[in-house]
């Protein structure tokens, strides 16, 4: 067993995990991958990792799995790309970055 993590968004597509998991499941060298939550492995494209991950002999096993609103899992959604993309902007650690995501989280939470 081996145990990859990454700090970081999910919607970054360089993590080094997430680029070494793809990479062993390409070779076939993973037969399964356990995430605590869906949004963990990739924020945006779970469902074809899915898909894909099978055609490579690695199952795919959800932990947690949390009931969502259609309407709440698009309002975190929407914070998560703001936040992102006000991160990038601003800096991780900036006022305004707070600022941003702290107003975006009041008008849609």
């Amino acid at each position: 067993m081996q145990i990859l993590a990454d700090t970081g968004s999910g919607l970054n597509e360089n993590r080094k995990g997430s680029l070494k998991l793809l990479d062993m499941v390409a070779e076939g060298k993973v037969s399964k991958v356990v995430v605590a939550y869906e949004d963990r492995l990739t924020r945006f494209g779970f469902e074809t990792l899915q898909r894909v991950f099978p055609r490579f002999g690695t199952a795919v096993e959800v932990i947690n799995h949390e009931e969502k609103t259609p309407q709440g899992e698009l309002v975190e959604d929407l914070i998560t790309v703001v936040s992102h993309f006000a991160g990038k902007l601003y800096g991780m650690r900036s006022h305004k970055y707070k600022e941003v995501v702290e107003g975006v989280r009041k008008l849609f939470g």
